[in-house]
């Protein structure tokens, strides 16, 4: 039996053990405003003690999955008061994707940037568009990753390589994101379709051992994580106090190169 759950910025619908959770601010490519993080982190939350539940495919409505954090938010007054609990509504997302007794699977079309990217990185299959973009951009406005961006990517590409995505901040294509093993698939039908397929597939499959499995596996690295992801929280309240910060910020805006003086 289908039904259906539609907050402001989240919908969500659950069939055949099966929760469907769509970003669902269209208008502003799915990035990442308060509302959006905390309404997701509750979301998940929910998921996580749905015992009928053994999938969770996340998705964005619209042209893109996510274009990451909302740039009029950093901008806003109110959350240099409130950024201790936008970033620990970050954290909750990722380590509930990323821990949740379930499978999931991100399905990514348009762009895939910074915490979107994050988000998604989160999952245990991505499969994308062969048009999307991927990008772990934050460097472009003068920041680090977050959202578990350092953990994911280390484990995916090792130190060296890690280093090199972020620092760079360079737009990848579908295949150059599966090359890297960022994505696990492309799909060579449409979207809805593959991952439909994929579903079906981990339907008929022994989910409980599965489960198992990656709650084995994620609980050995947790201890990792959450270290990692509260040197991002601690790291990035100093970045957004640089100029070079407000600089890409502003650039940004203004659809110019940012002039970074390394401040």
């Amino acid at each position: 039996m289908e039904s259906t759950s539609t907050k402001q910025t989240v919908i969500v619908t659950y069939f055949e053990r099966t929760a469907v959770v769509e970003l669902n601010r269209p208008e502003a490519m799915n990035a990442m405003n308060e509302a959006m993080l905390h309404e997701l982190a509750k979301v998940l939350k929910e998921i996580t003690y749905k015992d009928e539940i053994d999938i969770v495919i996340l998705k964005g409505k619209g042209k893109a999955f996510s274009a990451g954090g909302d740039i009029k938010m950093m901008l806003s007054s109110d959350v240099t008061t409130g950024f201790d609990n936008i970033m620990d509504c970050i954290s909750d997302i990722v380590t509930s994707l990323y821990l949740m007794p379930k499978l999931t699977i991100c399905a990514v079309h348009g762009a895939a940037a910074g915490l979107g990217l994050s988000v998604a990185l989160a999952t245990d299959y991505i499969i994308a568009e062969p048009e999307s973009k991927l990008a772990m951009n934050f460097i472009g406005i003068g920041l680090i990753p977050d959202g578990g961006g350092h953990f994911f990517l280390e484990r995916r590409l090792g130190e060296v390589k890690a280093k090199e995505l972020i620092w760079e901040g360079r737009v990848l294509s579908a295949q150059q994101a599966f090359e890297k093993d960022l994505i696990h698939e492309i799909a060579s039908i449409p979207l809805e379709q593959a991952v439909e397929k994929k579903r079906q597939i981990w339907l008929n499959s022994p989910t409980k051992a599965m489960i198992k499995t990656k709650k084995i596996l994620s609980e050995q690295n947790r201890p990792t994580l959450l270290k990692i992801l509260e040197i991002e929280k601690n790291a990035q309240m100093k970045m957004r106090e640089t100029i070079d910060h407000k600089e890409g910020v502003q650039a940004f805006l203004e659809k110019r190169k940012p002039k970074f003086i390394g401040q």
